[in-house]
């Protein structure tokens, strides 16, 4: 347990990097569809989401994955603490597909293939934020 709280810190670090990435993506994507005439803005707009997805997102989604795994494994008495852990895990479960869904979204916009307005990307873009406020809730308040 000497290396918990080392873990926890790497866990916060992990998250909030993931969640920067989880609220920018679906903004460039905004960005891409509403301006899919202009093909010098788009093919910028292309390389950053690409960056953005493969260079922070996934590295970022793993490590607070690993560590929060690893959390579970070094205290699985945190299962009998009531049922927060349960929502928690299912609301980064969800957080998982959204990433996903981005990496879905992405690949759609690269190939030109992407029917999704950019008004449509900015309601999606709310989905990590509500996730988020549950998480916290759930990890700070433990109201289960």
């Amino acid at each position: 347990m000497e290396y918990y709280n080392w873990i926890l810190a790497f866990h916060v670090m992990s998250f909030m990097s993931w969640m920067a990435m989880l609220f920018y993506q679906p903004r460039l994507y905004v960005y891409h569809a509403e301006h899919s005439d202009n093909e010098g803005f788009t093919e910028v707009v292309k390389i950053q989401e690409n960056k953005l997805y493969h260079f922070i997102g996934v590295p970022a989604m793993w490590a607070t994955v690993v560590s929060g795994s690893a959390m579970i494994a070094l205290n699985p008495g945190l299962f009998q603490s009531g049922g927060w852990l349960h929502v928690k895990l299912t609301a980064a479960a969800l957080l998982i597909a959204y990433h996903f869904s981005l990496g879905h979204f992405r690949k759609k916009l690269q190939e030109g293939t992407c029917t999704r307005s950019g008004k449509f990307f900015r309601a999606w873009n709310e989905v990590p934020t509500i996730l988020m406020i549950v998480i916290v809730i759930m990890v700070v308040v433990k109201p289960f």
